[in-house]
């Protein structure tokens, strides 16, 4: 869209790394899911962000996983809204410890425990990054798209 600036090349977008980045220093997040009637619900959990994906966990009675069990499609923000990374993806639910040990052993160290509800790992399908500095926005606004699987 004309009206936020993003130019026409690639000079002063941003790298992915920068989007990674805050991904990874991000100590809350955002999780956006919809439910049966298309009615949305964002609610703030702890997560890791490593190896390309988001591992976050939720009771499984929570509208978060009963909205996860009908619509996997999820949006992911991180905390600082300065400079955000806006995460579009699909959550998956994990039962297998053994298949995110690497995720598992990153939240351990990042909070102190073990994540204990039901565990989603989220997978980007695109993604978007801005710095709020007026100054850099134009050439700042980012978005980054993976390969559909």
């Amino acid at each position: 869209m004309a009206e936020y600036g993003v130019p026409e090349t690639l000079e002063g977008l941003l790298p992915w790394s920068w989007g990674a980045e805050r991904l990874t220093a991000s100590r809350n997040y955002w999780i956006s899911t919809t439910d049966e009637r298309g009615h949305p619900h964002a609610a703030p959990v702890w997560g890791v962000w490593l190896d390309g994906a988001l591992l976050f966990d939720t009771a499984a009675t929570s509208r978060k996983a009963r909205n996860l069990a009908g619509q996997p499609r999820v949006v992911v923000t991180t905390e600082q809204a300065t400079e955000a990374v806006m995460l579009h993806g699909l959550a998956e639910r994990v039962e297998d410890d053994g298949a995110i040990e690497a995720y598992l052993a990153a939240y351990e160290t990042k909070y102190g425990s073990r994540p204990p509800g039901t565990r989603y790992l989220v997978r980007p399908v695109i993604a978007f990054g801005f710095i709020e500095d007026a100054a850099r926005f134009g050439p700042s606004a980012t978005r980054w798209e993976w390969p559909r699987a």
